[in-house]
Formats: structure tokens, C-alpha cells, sequence
């Protein structure tokens, strides 16, 4: 089974960091978001992957090669943004008739892979959620069977979103309701929706089951991707030992520090992750994420973002600045 895997979005509501780095390769519990996603099907057994990539493209396929160089993989450019079913239309050449698995690049989710894979129906993962109408929403029948789909209905009939995970077996029966959507040019929101063409499957006799997911991480904005960055590392632990060995230092877990930090006299956690080769002194840094290569000196941060080769000098809180840029608080 081919895993289909679109990261050509622009993520615009992570900016300023996403000017200059693909929100897949956002930090997040000591890993990017796209490596949680590759290393989940890696893991359930799945080694040929398909990127859809556009937006600073050239970053994922540089990422992917390096992390992943024992993975078949292959780069599909999507240069103009017009929706998830545009973007898997393109996948066509390389999938042919197999099972694909589709999950989107910017959803972390906690689910047995192995069961969704095992299962003799087309599977969509699903989650109850309190606004369905932000989302793609599924109407199940009693045995658990999709009966409709809609994406970001205006009024829902249900309260069950797609979370962005999809095993479908009838790929050439998928490729044909995409074909229908570009021909007849039936949009979505100004895009073409792969919802709208799960939902052609459907009304044309596919089967699909809904498949409950433990838990879902929103890494979409801000605020969500800091809350989806503690919940992470309290379920992974943090990787800093009780000799950490940092000068002056206490580390409040859970907490992730990559290779080559220096970090002097300051106070770290709980629930931060910082990014290789950065140097932290004289400063007290919870609930935020900090990139690779970034000094921070004598400053408060909580519920903060701050990208890579940053320097912030002084005192601040709450912060959200990207990659390349220098503050001085002084």
C-alpha cells in the first residue's frame, strides 16, 4: 500500500514562520509534524510514500531525503493551490489501481494504523468534535457506515469531523469521481475537495466506515500547536535526563532539547521543546516552542513560538516571530 501524504499548503495562519519553512516542517515534541506522520506508517509498515508538494517544495523533498533515505519515495508538484482533490488527482500515474492510504501533512493523530489497514471496507478517520461546521463532516448510519459527506456544511447533521485520514481500496473508482469534479469543475469553497469526491464514491455505491481516533492534535495555529506540543511531549516524556548536565540549570519536564544547545543559568519547562544548536542563558522559557540555531538572553517567555536562527534580548512574553529575526528588549 502507497501512502498518499499533500504538504503544499501555504500555512498561512502559522505565519511568520511559514514564509520561510513548510508548516509539515514546523518543530513540535522534539520532531516536525511531518516526521510523526512518516514515522507512524513507517512503522505499521508502509514504505512507499507520495509527497504533494508546492510551497517551499524543494525544503520537504530535501527534508524527506535526508531523514528517510531507506524509504521508496516519490514528489508530485502541485503549483497551483486549488484543493485536496486537486491534489490527489495529480497521484494518479504513480498510484494506479493499489490501495493508497491519504493523510494530510498537517494532522498528527493517535489511531491504530494496523486495524485501518486490515480492514476489508475503504476507512475515513473520524472525531466528535464541538464546531463540526470548520470541518468536513460525516453522517454514519448505526453499523458505522458513511452515508454522506459535506464539507464544512453551514448547518451539520452531524457532529463528527474528518480528521484528514483516508484508506480508500477503489482508487480507480476515486480517480474517476475526481475526473468528474475537474470536468464539471464542482468546487468546494473555491476549491476542489476531496471530500466532494469521497462523497461522489459514496452516492455512486462505495462503501466506507468511519474509524474513531483516539486522540487528534491540531498543529493548524499558534495557540493550537503549543497546547498539541504539551500534550505530545507529556505522552513522549521529553528527552532530558536528571543529569542533564546544563550549567545552573533546572529542567522542569516534560521537556525536548535537541543536540548541540547551551543553556546557562536559566529555568526550563515544563513543556518546551528547543531546537538543535540554540543557546539559552539567563532566561525562564515554559509552554513554548523554540527553534534551531536561536539565542535567547535574559528573557521570560510562556506560550510562545519563536523560529529558527532568532535572537531575542531582554523581556518579553508571549511571543510569535519567525525564522531570521533579531529583538532586543534591552
Amino acid at each position: 500500500m502507497k501512502a498518499i501524504i499533500p504538504v503544499a499548503g501555504a500555512g498561512a495562519k502559522l505565519r511568520p514562520h511559514t514564509y520561510t519553512q513548510p508548516k509539515a516542517l514546523i518543530p513540535i515534541a522534539g520532531k516536525t509534524i511531518l516526521s510523526f506522520i512518516v514515522d507512524q506508517l513507517h512503522e505499521a509498515g508502509i514504505k512507499e510514500f507520495i509527497f504533494i508538494v508546492g510551497y517551499l517544495g524543494e525544503k520537504i523533498q530535501d527534508y524527506v531525503e535526508n531523514m528517510y533515505p531507506d524509504l521508496t519515495c516519490h514528489f508530485v508538484y502541485q503549483n497551483q493551490r486549488q484543493g485536496t482533490g486537486h491534489a490527489i488527482d495529480l497521484t494518479r500515474s504513480i498510484v494506479g489501481n493499489e490501495e493508497v492510504f491519504v493523510t494530510l501533512g498537517d494532522t498528527i493523530c493517535e489511531y491504530d494504523v494496523r486495524e485501518m489497514m486490515r480492514s476489508p471496507y475503504s476507512m475515513l478517520g473520524v472525531k466528535k468534535v464541538d464546531d463540526p461546521r470548520r470541518f468536513g463532516v460525516a453522517e454514519i448510519d448505526s453499523n458505522g457506515f458513511i452515508e454522506h459527506l459535506v464539507e464544512k456544511p453551514a448547518i451539520p447533521k452531524s457532529n463528527m469531523a474528518l480528521v484528514g485520514i483516508y484508506k480508500i481500496k477503489e482508487t480507480e473508482f476515486l480517480y474517476a469521481c475526481l475526473h468528474h469534479l475537474l470536468v464539471d469543475d464542482i468546487k468546494s469553497y473555491g476549491e476542489y475537495n476531496l471530500t466532494d469526491a469521497l462523497d461522489c464514491m459514496i452516492q455512486r455505491g462505495a462503501k466506507f466506515k468511519a474509524f474513531k481516533v483516539k486522540n487528534w492534535f491540531d498543529c493548524g495555529k499558534k495557540e493550537t500547536l503549543l497546547e498539541s506540543n504539551a500534550t505530545l511531549l507529556k505522552k513522549v516524556g521529553g528527552n532530558v535526563k536528571a543529569d542533564h548536565g546544563y550549567e545552573d540549570t533546572i529542567i522542569i519536564p516534560p521537556v525536548s532539547i535537541a543536540s548541540g544547545c547551551i543553556i546557562k543559568k536559566a529555568i526550563i519547562g515544563p513543556h518546551v521543546a528547543i531546537g538543535a544548536n540554540t543557546n539559552i542563558q539567563r532566561s525562564i522559557v515554559r509552554d513554548s516552542i523554540i527553534g534551531s540555531y536561536t539565542n535567547l538572553y535574559e528573557v521570560v517567555l510562556d506560550n510562545s513560538l519563536i523560529g529558527s536562527d532568532a535572537s531575542v534580548r531582554g523581556l518579553s512574553r508571549s511571543l510569535n516571530i519567525g525564522d531570521n529575526t533579531e529583538i532586543d528588549f534591552g
